[in-house]
Formats: C-alpha cells, sequence, structure tokens
C-alpha cells in the first residue's frame, strides 16, 4: 500500500500533462507515457469496480 495520507486531495498531474509538447518526446518516450497512462487507467478502472461491488454489497446488506 502506499504511503499516502487518506483523505489527501488526489494530484491531477493530466492538467500538467495535458500541457505538455509531445513533439519535443521521442518515439520510445511517447510509447513509454503511453503504458504508462494504459496502467494508470487500468489502476483506476479496477479502484472504480471494486467501490462497484462494494456498493452493492452494502446495499444488500442494508436492504430489508
Amino acid at each position: 500500500m502506499d504511503d499516502e495520507p487518506l483523505n489527501e486531495k488526489p494530484d491531477m498531474t493530466l492538467k500538467y500533462l495535458a500541457k505538455q509538447d509531445l513533439y519535443a518526446l521521442s518515439v520510445g518516450d511517447l510509447d513509454e507515457r503511453i503504458e504508462n497512462l494504459k496502467a494508470e487507467i487500468s489502476r483506476c478502472e479496477a479502484a472504480k469496480e471494486d467501490r462497484g461491488s462494494t456498493r452493492d454489497e452494502a446495499e444488500k446488506l442494508f436492504k430489508f
């Protein structure tokens, strides 16, 4: 688990990344960037799915 404090506002670095000049990057750098972004998307999707299943379980628990 990360050493990130709970409830800390997330660093939305995408705003910074979106402003970078991509023409200054090599093809290799672009490939690495794409792979890193894909990995982050997968991580976000997994967290989203986990929250969905947790919510479903909680709803089942509290339905009478």
